[in-house]
């Protein structure tokens, strides 16, 4: 039995990760903030610390006495803005969290995420060495590889820490919900032009797995590729279709019009004080393919991944249970 620390516990990643390790058998503490929705850790024997990961004294004490932190806040926000607010989170956060696990001896898995890596194609995927495209300066992606760093610079100064890089996640437990709202989009009929890239999709069950694995097996210092099943966004939307019983896409968008539409919701933004979903940010993501290999986490940590329509279909399914969304007459999740 492990005695561990989770940050960012009420989220998709981090719900499934702290029931993973309560089915273990493991000793779980989590560091959530005041006000978190208390329905993620409704029922479930943790331990529970309040404080923000930007807090070292509450992050200090947290840690102390854990075997393992699993690093798995973070501020997402796929957009053209907000470069503070997402550095003062996913960068400040990151290094009060990783100077707090050096301090106290205890192992470091950081989650970042595929985007501080470099994209590659389906036929030829990027693996953990391909450098970053520098032509990516959306905040959020800029903010992943400069946490990334600084746990670099804490496992230079001594620390015990794994880097992992998860895809496109899907699943149960996605109380906010997070990536659950392509498949609302999907479900309302908002996604029939499909963007021009792709994505690989893989279960939050699966990364939370991958992550024990990376605690267990992963080496010091070295990240990880948790990967998935590779999609075009169309595909994607197709499959979620199938899911959701919403209307399947029609065509693909061209990457004129995404851009043209990003901007102005990035205009938008500007005047309103609330960039939208679709922004100059998401538009350059969107019309860009970025598939993964991960067989450094399938040969090393014995990582697995389901595919991408048995995600979809669990965090549907899920999402129906818990009143997102009502199922649609004569239709099941597939």
């Amino acid at each position: 039995m492990s005695r561990v620390l989770v940050t960012g516990a009420t989220g998709l990643i981090g719900n499934n990760l702290v029931r993973e390790l309560l089915a273990r058998g493991d000793a779980v503490r989590v560091l959530v903030r005041e006000g978190a929705d208390p329905r993620a850790l409704g029922g479930l024997a943790v331990e529970r610390r309040h404080g923000d990961v930007r807090d070292a004294a509450a992050v200090g004490g947290a840690a102390q006495g854990v075997d393992i932190v699993y690093h798995v806040a973070g501020k997402v926000a796929i957009g053209w803005r907000g470069l503070d607010a997402l550095r003062e989170v996913n960068v400040g956060g990151t290094e009060v969290v990783a100077r707090a696990a050096r301090a106290g001896g205890a192992r470091l898995v950081h989650v970042s995420s595929v985007d501080a890596l470099g994209f590659g194609t389906r036929a030829r995927p990027a693996d953990e060495h391909a450098p970053p495209d520098g032509r990516i300066v959306v905040p959020y992606v800029i903010t992943k590889r400069e946490a990334e760093g600084v746990v670099r610079e804490e496992v230079a100064r001594g620390l015990d820490a794994v880097i992992v890089n998860p895809v496109f996640v899907l699943g149960p437990w996605d109380w906010k919900p997070s990536s659950g709202r392509l498949l609302l989009a999907v479900a309302r009929g908002a996604a029939r032009l499909a963007p021009g890239g792709g994505n690989d999709f893989c279960h939050a069950a699966d990364v939370a797995a991958g992550l024990v694995a990376a605690a267990e097996r992963g080496r010091r210092g070295e990240r990880y590729i948790l990967g998935g099943e590779a999609l075009s966004y169309r595909e994607a939307f197709a499959r979620f279709a199938e899911v959701t019983g919403g209307p399947a896409p029609v065509a693909l968008a061209p990457a004129p019009l995404v851009w043209a539409l990003g901007w102005a919701g990035t205009a938008f933004g500007v005047v309103t004080g609330s960039e939208p979903a679709l922004n100059a940010g998401s538009a350059v993501l969107g019309c860009l393919a970025h598939h993964f290999d991960d067989r450094k986490a399938r040969e090393e940590l014995g990582y697995g991944s389901r595919p991408a329509q048995e995600a979809a279909a669990d965090a549907w399914a899920w999402m129906t249970a818990h009143g997102y969304v009502k199922p649609r007459r004569g239709r099941r999740p597939v």
